[in-house]
């Protein structure tokens, strides 16, 4: 805490971490006592949150010292910030908020009422989880679904109730991915608060997720990806005694009709993401077929090469790529090139052939992921081409293996999300999200969340699309 650079972190430039291998040089050429060996743990804080992090153990520091040495620099950083010196910044700040705030008011039947959306605060480069966050908790089903779980407690006896650290000692049994989940989405439109700071949920992600260590930009598909398989695989688990697996069957908004299995077992990320392709491969030579049927949780999107150069909205030349492009793209028959020979079992070896995507099985949720960033041959680029999407209507009948068997609304599509990428890079830029909420669109940056129209929303270069699938209306609606 000698250092008088702020904001050096942990991983950014290495340049904390040097402070922590310059304390260890003097000790090199002295015999090492075991009371200096115990010295030498040199820790930084987070000025935000004041949690504490300890280089040699590489992991936060819970522990105070015999004379409270570290709550004295917590309680005087928070002095700081209600100091003189920061009084004038904390002033803007509040004034900025309030007029935020003023700025979030709705006439509703002719009375004005304020908005009670919370932004998530970022804790370094996290604006790809809030993104994926604030764009789940606003998928109704899959959002209310954790928020009526039970609370679990992860300690016992003497220390119930008490709040738990996720510290390397206590080992992963004493980390929780849905209840911190479950939290954070607890904590998000009770208006109570205009940011909430996921800390809890990072540190989980942390533990269980090693890619996402460290406060690098990620990507936020990635990231959406591995947040949903290890939801999935942790409530297939044990539930304060109840089989979740029992809890998914009682609801009966999901029925195991609309559930789709991924290794042997269903949960409500299946049950609300889940849907089946079926892959097929003609061998061109002697026309055997070959079918395969996946479980998928989204879709990933190639931008056709014809459309890459496009860059705004307004294009002149040449006509503008849609999401029906991309999707034809995906589904159209297309012929495996020389790297991608197929094995045919009739012909015993290796031949040319063709392949074809079709929908066995729509999801509840349908989630496309549009691939903008791609390989060249020495880095990441990304396509930056604006991609035409439907507000409301989505039409995946014609992408069905079998659409005489759907209803005439079972295969339209509602935008409920979408999470856009600005910048150039995928370890750089910035993640927000659009998402709908009682018929209102917000935007979400980070810890700021504003009203927005369906104008501007349709404007965005999009990264990752929510729709959420149509309820049929009942015969008295029907005119």
């Amino acid at each position: 805490l000698f250092c008088l650079f702020f904001f050096c972190f942990r991983y950014v430039n290495g340049h904390a971490k040097k402070h922590y291998e310059d304390a260890q040089i003097p000790m090199t050429n002295h015999k090492k006592t075991e009371k200096q060996e115990k010295v030498q743990h040199t820790v930084c804080m987070d000025c935000s949150s004041y949690s504490t992090y300890c280089y040699r153990c590489d992991d936060f520091v819970v522990n105070d010292t015999k004379l409270g040495l570290v709550q004295k620099v917590r309680e005087h950083l928070q002095n700081l910030e209600n100091s003189a010196f920061t009084s004038d910044r904390h002033r803007k700040r509040k004034l900025l908020e309030n007029s935020s705030l003023n700025s979030k008011l709705l006439k509703v039947n002719g009375s004005t009422t304020a908005l009670c959306a919370t932004g998530l605060r970022n804790l370094g480069n996290t604006c790809f989880m809030n993104a994926i966050l604030q764009s789940l908790s606003n998928i109704q089903q899959f959002c209310c679904y954790f928020k009526e779980l039970p609370a679990v407690e992860l300690r016992n006896g003497k220390t119930a109730g008490r709040r738990t650290y996720h510290t390397r000692s206590q080992g992963d049994n004493n980390v929780s991915l849905v209840e911190e989940f479950r939290k954070t989405l607890c904590a998000l439109w009770q208006g109570s608060q205009t940011a909430f700071s996921p800390e809890s949920l990072f540190y989980v992600v942390w533990k269980i997720m090693p890619n996402f260590r460290g406060y690098q930009q990620q990507d936020a598909h990635e990231f959406m990806r591995y947040l949903l398989d290890h939801l999935h695989l942790e409530l297939q688990g044990g539930f304060n005694g109840v089989s979740r697996s029992v809890i998914l069957q009682e609801n009966s908004s999901l029925s195991a009709s609309n559930k789709c299995c991924i290794n042997g077992a269903s949960t409500v990320v299946t049950a609300i993401f889940g849907g089946i392709l079926q892959n097929e491969v003609n061998c061109l030579i002697c026309g055997t077929e070959s079918r395969k049927f996946d479980p998928f949780l989204d879709l990933s999107l190639d931008i056709p090469s014809q459309f890459r150069n496009k860059r705004t909205k307004n294009q002149e030349n040449g006509p503008m790529c849609t999401l029906r492009d991309c999707l034809r793209s995906f589904t159209d028959l297309e012929e495996l090139d020389e790297t991608e020979l197929y094995m045919c079992h009739k012909c015993k070896k290796k031949q040319k052939s063709t392949k074809k995507f079709w929908i066995q099985k729509l999801p509840k949720v349908l989630c496309l992921h549009l691939k903008r960033f791609h390989w060249t041959a020495y880095l990441r680029n990304k396509v930056d081409t604006y991609v035409e999407f439907p507000l409301r209507g989505l039409d995946m009948k014609c992408y069905l293996l079998e659409p005489e068997n759907s209803g005439p609304e079972s295969c339209l599509y509602d935008l409920a999300a979408v999470v856009v990428h600005h910048g150039s890079g995928v370890g750089s830029g910035h993640y927000t999200a659009y998402a709908a909420h009682e018929g209102r669109w917000f935007h979400f940056n980070d810890s700021t969340v504003t009203l927005t129209d369906e104008e501007t929303v349709v404007k965005a270069k999009a990264y990752i699309l929510f729709y959420v699938e149509r309820q049929a209306k009942s015969g008295s609606d029907k005119l």
